[in-house]
């Protein structure tokens, strides 16, 4: 950052009074500019046995299998971004929405959610983010061809937790790995 975004100004790297962290400050009018994780909203939506993957259509990971999902906007729930990535990507509303996963990636500066739901219906269709919608069985589902660790990770713990009809909320941390390596 350059250039404060309230004035216009030059900004300096400094650790603001009273606080711990660098920040960027203007040296005009002194606003501290503030930079927070971005939250991604998901969901995981099932058909009874069946679970709906979005095959990508941009970056990252284009042409890669992903639970709809993407970036919290301003002034969004966590249950109306899963629900607007949802009808977005795959063109699909769900039912009652249970928090399910959380990923703490600090490495990326984000923090991923999963919802899990049943479809409202099996009206859904190609989005504008997506190449191809589907319903998938779990011996289907396309484990190499998954965009990212966290997509993974829920689909694992669902798939799990399904035998034992038990969904616990689940929080972990991932690591970054390799430069090549999706997060």
């Amino acid at each position: 950052m350059k250039f404060c975004s309230a004035c216009g100004h030059s900004v300096t790297l400094k650790t603001p009074e009273g606080d711990s962290r660098l920040r960027h400050v203007c040296d005009h009018c002194h606003t501290i500019h503030y930079q927070n994780p971005n939250i991604v909203a998901g969901v995981l939506p099932t058909w009874g046995s069946q679970v709906l993957l979005c095959r990508r259509a941009i970056e990252p990971r284009r042409g890669f299998w992903t639970l709809p999902a993407g970036f919290m906007e301003n002034g969004e729930t966590l249950d109306a971004a899963a629900r607007r990535e949802t009808e977005e990507e795959a063109c699909a509303r769900v039912g009652a929405t249970t928090l399910y996963q959380l990923f703490d990636l600090p490495h990326i500066d984000q923090v991923h959610v999963f919802f899990r739901a049943e479809l409202a219906d099996l009206d859904f269709a190609v989005g504008v983010e997506s190449l191809e919608v589907r319903l998938f069985e779990e011996h289907e589902i396309p484990w190499a061809e998954l965009a990212f660790r966290t997509v993974t990770r829920t689909l694992e713990c669902y798939y799990r937790d399904r035998i034992r009809q038990h969904y616990p909320i689940g929080h972990e941390y991932l690591p970054p790995m390799n430069v090549s390596s999706p997060t």
